[in-house]
């Protein structure tokens, strides 16, 4: 595997390959959800490339960036144990050099939720994520479902400004007991750990109150909320039904797949988990088709 810390070095490496290219953004601190968009690339294209880079402009003023957790030297041996070709990993001078003042300013989609939560991480997600597509230049772009706003940000500026990439939505990776993988979830006390996975049943007995024929949004939302407060947890941010291609609240009864998706706290750590109603859509393909996608006029989103 080879570590590259320079864009002009990158460039020389990409047109050195030759077949089809894939690619896995992270901020390191890597666990099995990043590993699965890894093998997921792996199988699938001639050269993977990752990418490490702890991205400043998507932390607000309220949150630390110094207390992101850094592992390089751990993140960079399970990469190159999954066969990553390339791994980069630019400093900040690097992505954003002396005198860079352009940005990404994404509309609506990134104004709800995880974006009224945090006002300017979207755009800090959407011009990083950007300039790393245009310097790996890849075929497919891996996404987990996890943070399915942000694949739904992705989606639509990929979309929006002609990007030549493909997206890849591959299902959140779990813990045994159904908690979403994190590297916030190191951040749990032990008793905290044992209360966390109350976020996943709660998005399972939506799924249940779905197929079992509910669709009022009201009675979806409950059905999740009900397992929350029975597990102790007083801290919901919120628990809704969205479009998954807008991240748009749906209002009266689901028609069609939706998105149930919940934001809460444990102690510090706020957690995010969501799921594709019918439960059954939750595979790569499912996923893929219905969290972001655009419109069928768009044959490079596939």
């Amino acid at each position: 595997m080879r570590v590259i810390t320079t864009h002009s070095e990158l460039q020389t490496a990409r047109r050195s390959v030759a077949g089809s290219v894939g690619v896995v953004m992270t901020m390191g601190a890597l666990h099995d959800g990043h590993l699965a968009l890894v093998r997921a690339a792996r199988a699938e294209h001639a050269t993977v490339i990752a990418t490490i880079f702890v991205n400043p402009t998507q932390f607000g003023a309220n949150e630390d960036l110094s207390r992101y957790p850094r592992t390089f030297e751990a993140d960079r041996a399970m990469l190159e144990a999954e066969g990553v070709d390339i791994l980069f990993a630019p400093t900040g001078d690097v992505v954003y050099p002396a005198g860079f003042q352009t940005t990404v300013k994404v509309g609506e989609i990134a104004s709800m939720y995880e974006g009224a939560a945090r006002p300017t991480h979207f755009d800090g997600v959407a011009t990083v994520v950007l300039k790393l597509l245009n310097m790996t230049r890849p075929d497919m772009a891996y996404f987990g479902q996890k943070d399915a706003q942000q694949v739904a940000i992705i989606r639509r500026m990929v979309h929006d400004l002609n990007v030549p990439v493909s997206i890849a939505v591959i299902p959140t990776a779990r813990e045994d007991d159904g908690l979403a993988r994190s590297s916030r979830n190191r951040f749990l006390s032990a008793d905290e750990r044992r209360i966390a996975p109350a976020l996943h049943r709660a998005l399972l007995n939506a799924a249940a109150a779905y197929d079992s024929g509910t669709r009022e949004i009201e009675a979806l939302c409950s059905a999740a909320r009900g397992v929350l407060h029975a597990a102790g947890i007083a801290s919901i941010d919120y628990v809704d039904i969205v479009a998954p291609a807008t991240f748009a609240p749906v209002a009266g009864a689901a028609d069609g797949p939706v998105l149930v998706v919940s934001a809460i706290r444990v102690g510090s750590v706020r957690l995010l988990d969501n799921l594709l109603l019918p439960e059954s859509l939750n595979t790569r393909a499912g996923l893929t088709a219905n969290l972001g996608a655009i419109s069928d006029e768009s044959p490079e989103l596939c």
